[in-house]
């Protein structure tokens, strides 16, 4: 699957998931960003493995996107909220994975949690 929004998201969310996945991006609704973010929390018996400094590796504006990508946003969220182009975004993403040797968004939102660069109780 390239994208999950639940059965009752908004009909301008369904609209945003779809041009997404047509774009090669995979999208994830916030609220499903958040529970696979607390089940994969919950599956963790130990400590996860340390990547190093590989977080010094990203630019701030890297981090910012990290960030954003972490909460659940889409790309275009994203640059609206950073006042940047989707295609800017797009390419700090393709960035940040090929920085850290990442082939996902999901494998970003994973880093950024063992980073605590986000946090569950917002």
């Amino acid at each position: 699957a390239s994208g999950y929004v639940p059965k009752r998201a908004a009909p301008d969310e369904l609209v945003d998931a779809i041009r997404t996945v047509s774009q090669g991006d995979v999208f994830l609704h916030p609220t499903m960003a958040n529970l696979l973010v607390q089940n994969y929390l919950v599956a963790q018996d130990a400590p996860a493995e340390e990547e190093g400094d590989s977080i010094e590796m990203l630019t701030p504006r890297e981090q910012e996107v990290l960030v954003q990508i972490a909460e659940g946003l889409t790309n275009a969220e994203i640059a609206q909220k950073l006042h940047i182009s989707v295609k800017t975004v797009d390419r700090h993403r393709e960035n940040m994975m090929q920085k850290l040797n990442m082939h996902s968004r999901i494998d970003l939102v994973k880093f950024a949690i063992r980073k605590g660069l986000i946090s569950l109780d917002d």
